[in-house]
């Protein structure tokens, strides 16, 4: 792949993450802002038992333009790395086609890059958690991220590596065992955190939490519809050229 192709789907990758990330704005803002409103009042509620300090920035900035930027600029970031990635990969996971290497990339770092991680450290709302930690915990979590990225590699290379000896399918599903096993070991000996209250309503930290779920699934689906239709109008355009010639000649 030459540099004008790696160029072309860098450059669309940050634009399928744009517009990954404006549908990903939408989920976040109605379906996770009523959550983070409930939360914010019961941590106001509490601090005003103690004597709560200003506030620096206003909650209708946060909700707007701060929310705006940072899930924009995550979709941006995220689809330029995710289009370095997939020119690696196209060609080198199988006879994947542009379409479904996009789709494979968006779910693998779904999986990976939130899921894995989310399992272990899920988001908390306001007014979950203990100020002292959060440095270790976001360490912990970023770290959780690093685990499951270089866990998922080392899996794809060892399938391949033993693809020619077991078959694709036994290769697979020993290396994807393998993974499962180490990201098991890794949520047993990294330590763990419970700080939610127990004054904290259940059922606000579950809708939150899967809020924030909703965010990311919508972010990687919509990045690998719209990367994957995009790479294939790059690099597939006479075979997308020639679908409805061939569909007219069957009719």
């Amino acid at each position: 792949m030459n540099s004008i192709s790696v160029r072309a789907l860098l450059v669309r990758g940050m634009l399928a993450g744009l517009i990954a990330g404006a549908f990903a704005l939408a989920v976040a803002y109605f379906l996770g802002e009523s959550q983070v409103d409930a939360a914010i009042a019961l941590e106001e509620a509490h601090s005003h038992d103690h004597g709560g300090g200003e506030e620096l920035v206003s909650r209708t900035m946060q909700a707007t333009g701060g929310l705006a930027t940072g899930v924009l600029v995550f979709g941006v970031a995220v689809g330029g790395i995710a289009a370095l990635v997939f020119c690696y990969a196209l060609g080198r996971i199988g006879g994947f086609g542009p379409r479904a290497t996009a789709a494979l990339i968006a779910g693998a770092a779904l999986l990976t890059v939130y899921v894995v991680p989310f399992l272990k450290y899920p988001a908390n709302p306001p007014a979950v958690g203990n100020p002292d930690t959060i440095g270790e915990r976001t360490a912990l979590f970023f770290l959780m991220v690093a685990l499951s990225v270089l866990l998922a590699v080392a899996a794809v290379i060892i399938g391949r590596r033993l693809a020619p000896r077991l078959g694709n399918w036994n290769a697979t599903v020993v290396a994807g065992a393998g993974f499962v096993l180490l990201i098991g070991l890794a949520y047993a000996f990294l330590p763990s955190f419970d700080e939610v209250g127990k004054d904290f309503p259940a059922g606000l930290l579950w809708e939150f939490r899967l809020s924030t779920l909703a965010v990311q699934v919508t972010l990687w689906t919509v990045f690998g519809v719209v990367f994957g239709h995009l790479t294939e109008r790059l690099l597939a355009p006479a075979a997308l050229a020639a679908t409805p010639r061939t569909a007219s000649a069957v009719n």
